[in-house]
């Protein structure tokens, strides 16, 4: 066990917000340690782990700057991009292929 606080699923306390929470509220953690966890138990597994922030220490989620934006297109410009026959496919390229879908079927066959 950890020493932080443990709430059951649902029952944290007002005041504390988990990762997707804060940024539904536009905001981030901001470098705060966790404040505590929330388990949700599952049958025959390990129980759910969710992590706890304070709200009142939450900053900010800082705003899209055009860098950021033009760092963020390339990238997912490069997940696209077939690496075989060097279109875009239009979609995220699996990893498991390794190339857009006609042409690992092309491969496969």
């Amino acid at each position: 066990m950890s020493g932080l606080p443990t709430y059951r699923w649902r029952l944290a306390p007002e005041g504390l917000a988990t990762r997707r929470q804060l940024r539904a509220m536009g905001l981030r953690p901001g470098g705060q340690d966790v404040a505590a966890e929330v388990r949700r138990p599952r049958r025959r597994r390990e129980p759910l782990v969710a992590y706890l922030y304070r709200i009142d220490l939450a900053r900010p989620v800082r705003p899209m700057t055009p860098g950021r934006t033009a760092a963020l297109a390339k990238a997912m410009r490069a997940r696209r991009t077939c690496p075989v026959c060097q279109r875009d496919a239009g979609y995220c390229i699996p990893r498991s292929l390794g190339a857009c879908v006609p042409c690992a079927d092309s491969q496969a066959a």
